[in-house]
């Protein structure tokens, strides 16, 4: 194709996953997100070399359950024989508390401190240095949107309002059903689609301020908090809060 006739075709919108299938075709997005095999893992680990890669942030939490009991007690001992010494395990123990609680409070920490044996300081300084640890409560459905470069270049600010507004909160805030927290998030990994934006586990690629609506609706917003008078169609891709907490 010359230079002239490529500079006047039009280019469309990146259709995220659908679009980069390559020679597979025939593949769904189930398949591609892995949710097809994947499916709900059980909270005793699997086996132990997936035991250490849960997902952290689940809609169903209890910020009083036991951490370390029952089947969770069987996944930190396949936890624990993955790594040399018990400070290694430090970060997938986290991980499983925040999955069961929902945020690392300093009680949590005390409490992974003692099975770990290091000092609530030093678990402390690691909770406190990465920002996918929640310290303090968050709603039901975590809503982070990408605003670093690429993502900020394709409207990241206009659907981060978008879903402030949707919603009616400040960022880092909790909605009143409790339902919601929309935070700012560093790079998602999702350049090539931007702008994302990760709800709980799942990441939603090329979203823009019209999508939102419709992301709330399946997320089980009511129609006058997820459309403000309008209704949208849910974007391709986005299934059923069930999906929404597809494990």
């Amino acid at each position: 194709m010359s230079r002239e006739s490529n500079a006047g075709a039009q280019t469309p919108k990146n259709p995220g996953w659908a679009g980069e299938t390559g020679e597979f075709t025939h593949l769904t997005e189930a398949d591609v997100r892995g949710t097809a095999y994947v499916g709900r893992r059980p909270p005793e680990g699997g086996h132990p070399s997936g035991a250490c890669s849960y997902p952290y942030q689940r809609a169903e939490r209890d910020p009083e359950a036991p951490l370390f009991e029952g089947p969770y007690r069987g996944r930190l001992e396949k936890i624990l024989s993955r790594y040399p010494e018990k400070r290694a395990a430090l970060l997938p123990t986290l991980a499983m508390a925040q999955e069961i609680r929902g945020h690392i409070s300093p009680e949590t920490m005390a409490e992974v401190a003692r099975v770990l044996d290091l000092s609530p300081a030093y678990v402390r300084g690691v909770a406190t240095f990465y920002t996918m640890y929640n310290k303090r409560p968050v709603g039901k459905y975590l809503i982070q949107v990408c605003t670093n470069v690429a993502c900020n270049l394709c409207g990241a600010d206009e659907v981060m309002a978008a879903f402030l507004d949707h919603i009616g909160v400040e960022p880092g805030e909790i909605s009143e059903d409790g339902r919601f927290t929309v935070v700012e998030a560093e790079c998602l990994g999702a350049c090539g689609f931007p702008t994302a934006v990760q709800i709980n586990e799942r990441y939603f690629e090329n979203v823009t301020p019209e999508d939102v609506p419709a992301i709330l609706a399946s997320l089980g917003a009511s129609p006058e908090d997820a459309s403000r008078g309008g209704e949208a169609a849910v974007p391709a891709g986005i299934g059923s809060e069930g999906d929404a907490e597809q494990d």
